[in-house]
């Protein structure tokens, strides 16, 4: 039972990315997942989630520019990453949280740099 997540990488401001985060060993249905992001000396932040009935919410500085999206099909969230900004540098971490249940995947670096 794992999540893992992909997609990250080096690009330049204005770029995009999409993050994947694919479950393996459980489905992801009736899970709410939530990205959440981490750049060096600061701490863990939520940027995006949505909720086992697809409730999407994000944090307001990635409004208008990341989806979260789930494809059931592929047992899988992605987060679409549009005009990426410097300050969105960070590794980002996927969740996978169901009442007392959560479970975390290894992170996938995102670096924005001209």
């Amino acid at each position: 039972v794992q999540v893992v997540e992909s997609g990250g990488g080096l690009v330049q401001p204005g770029e995009s990315l999409r993050l994947a985060c694919e479950a393996s060993g459980f489905s992801l249905l009736g899970y709410g997942i939530i990205w959440h992001r981490q750049a060096p000396g600061m701490p863990r932040d939520w940027v995006a989630s949505i909720g086992g009935t697809n409730l999407k919410k994000y944090q307001e500085s990635v409004k208008g520019r990341f989806t979260i999206i789930r494809d059931v099909a592929k047992n899988a969230v992605y987060l679409q990453m549009n005009n990426l900004k410097p300050e969105d540098t960070a590794m980002y971490y996927c969740e996978a949280t169901r009442l007392s249940t959560s479970y975390w995947g290894q992170g996938t670096q995102v670096t924005v740099s001209s």
